[in-house]
């Protein structure tokens, strides 16, 4: 009967404090949400024009076979994962070495 006191106990104390979290969090800046939507706008525009940023992902990231290229087809998930695969590394890092080529990429566009 104990361990349940304990969890009520704690239920009651993250319902308490829940709504002071949540305005909180609702009341700061959205940078997160906004980079979110950027890496989003810049991924379309490399989808959009994929035959030609084959060739710098190619350049980037060496270990990707035509295979991959064409398995990929554009879509930003398939680029990490085959990343990911090739290099093995973790999935973080593969994400992480994609947004940084994303934005240098568009900054050169």
């Amino acid at each position: 009967m104990r361990p349940i006191a304990i969890l009520v106990a704690c239920a009651a104390f993250t319902v308490g404090t829940l709504p002071t979290i949540v305005h909180a969090q609702s009341t700061g800046p959205s940078t997160g949400q906004a980079s979110q939507t950027d890496a989003k706008t810049i991924w379309e525009k490399f989808k959009g024009s994929w035959n030609q940023s084959k060739g710098a992902v190619k350049e980037q990231w060496g270990k990707l076979t035509d295979d991959d290229l064409l398995e990929i087809e554009g879509r930003r998930d398939q680029l990490v994962g085959k990343i990911q695969t090739r290099y093995g590394i973790t999935r973080e890092e593969a994400e992480a070495q994609v947004g940084t080529w994303e934005q240098k990429r568009y900054r050169d566009m």
